[in-house]
């Protein structure tokens, strides 16, 4: 018995010290060195604070000042330890001439988004902001932010700045409009929009001295709804000196920014001729009816034959995207869309893909993120003329907008718009429109299909009408 007993206690010992493999050597979360030779920078106004590791240098972390000569400085000294990579925030617009310097270096830059390295321990200061970046950029634990290539820079540059004239000219229209009805002069009431001929035409008159609403009325366009006679009733007002002056201050402001935006226009189309050619503009079609937008088009710039020539895809033939959305679309994401590796990626970048809380295998909520991106919203807005579309795209939308109600189904269309852009753009397809009547057919096949599902699960046969058929 006595051997016996040696045996039994030998593999007791033996089950007891077994868990003792799974633990790992060092003690440690298992964490590798992604990037060894790095760096983490707390981008400032006037200081930019960076951190490399101990083992670099005596002094790991330094300040540099803003100036172009210390950029370049900070640049040499990195250069000079090794750096290959470099972390830093995306802090206002202060990162753009740092990231320039460095990327001419050859020094690789991550730009992260600051919600990803917010959860600092302890109290934050400047030097702690910067190694901590740099943790957790050594350890592969930051995600490098989309930057465009330089063409696609300098296109979103200019087309930006045109969309800041045009809301800045609104503006203008706005403050014109309130002059006039401030002297009772309803003009507004009659005539829809007061920047175009007839209501320019007016307002001109009206400063060069014209009281009499007859002579004022005269000037209206043939084209307007309104007869003449309602237009010179709107025109009876008190003609105030003081918002007389407004009204011509605006109007000049107005003006001003009209030639500021055919600058833009200018610009932008030299830019086009740099950019390389992927299509034949000869090859498209003429645009329809429907798709031409109404207003704030280029006038001496065909974007959409430009659009065409360096994609080689007409984006326009999208049910809801006009020359315009698929212009801000193109500037603010580029061409390119190896950029992200599935449609996706790129419709969650977009802030068009929903954002659920799951814990325990439940939806416990939605994070509402605060974030301004302008392709988005501006597919958000091409969704929302769907409503009135005779395609397949509009009669999604509407039943959309029917079971979910009209901001959810605005955001599912834009989805819908973003993952058709991808496909278009990344291999090359042409869209075509299947028409309404395929998708209600479409979706009448669906639903039998279901009915018949529930139906054979209870045991039932569905069986369709001859009215039906």
């Amino acid at each position: 018995m006595a051997p016996a007993k040696k045996s039994t206690l030998a593999r007791r010992k033996r089950k007891q010290k077994s868990p003792a493999k799974l633990k790992p050597q060092d003690g440690t979360l298992g964490l590798s060195v992604v990037h060894g030779k790095a760096a983490g920078i707390d981008v400032g106004n006037a200081e930019h604070y960076v951190a490399v590791p101990p083992s670099l240098d005596r002094e790991p972390v330094r300040t540099f000042g803003c100036f172009t000569a210390d950029l370049k400085a900070m640049a040499d000294w990195l250069k000079r330890l090794g750096i290959e990579t470099v972390a830093m925030q995306s802090t206002g617009v202060y990162w753009i001439a740092l990231h320039e310097v460095l990327s001419e270096r050859g020094i690789k830059v991550f730009l992260v988004n600051a919600r990803d390295t917010r959860n600092m321990p302890g109290r934050k200061t400047d030097v702690q902001e910067c190694q901590w970046l740099l943790k957790l950029h050594v350890y592969g634990l930051l995600k490098n932010s989309f930057r465009p290539e330089e063409e696609i820079v300098v296109m979103r540059t200019l087309w930006r700045q045109r969309q800041q004239h045009i809301a800045d000219a609104s503006r203008c229209i706005q403050r014109m409009q309130k002059a006039l009805t401030q002297m009772n002069l309803q003009l507004a009431n009659v005539i829809s929009d007061i920047s175009g001929w007839s209501g320019q035409q007016i307002i001109q008159a009206i400063l060069k001295g014209e009281r009499n609403p007859q002579e004022l009325a005269k000037l209206r366009d043939p084209r307007v709804k309104a007869s003449q006679e309602e237009v010179m009733r709107s025109l009876e007002g008190n003609w105030r000196p003081e918002l007389l002056f407004v009204l011509k201050q605006e109007l000049e402001t107005y003006q001003s920014f009209q030639a500021k935006i055919r600058e833009c226009d200018e610009e932008l189309e030299r830019h086009f001729q740099t950019i390389p050619a992927q299509a034949d503009p000869e090859e498209l079609e003429k645009v329809p009816r429907n798709k031409r937008p109404r207003a704030h088009v280029p006038e001496n710039l065909n974007l959409r034959d430009e659009l065409y020539r360096i994609t080689g895809v007409d984006l326009t033939r999208i049910d809801g995207v006009n020359v315009l959305t698929a212009q801000t679309v193109i500037a603010e994401c580029g061409y390119d869309m190896s950029r992200w590796e599935t449609e996706g990626r790129f419709v969650s970048w977009l802030n068009l893909a929903p954002s659920n809380k799951i814990s325990g295998g439940k939806v416990i909520g939605r994070d509402r993120r605060k974030v301004v991106n302008r392709a988005g919203q501006a597919l958000r807005q091409a969704a929302s003329t769907l409503l009135r579309s005779q395609s397949y795209l509009g009669a999604q939308y509407r039943r959309l907008r029917t079971r979910l109600g009209a901001p959810k189904a605005i955001k599912a269309a834009a989805n819908k718009l973003a993952r058709i852009l991808y496909r278009m753009l990344k291999f090359g397809q042409q869209y075509v429109d299947k028409g309404q009547e395929f998708y209600t057919q479409r979706f009448r096949q669906q639903q039998i299909q279901i009915l018949a599902k529930k139906a054979a699960g209870l045991g039932l046969q569905l069986i369709q009408s001859q009215g039906a058929a």
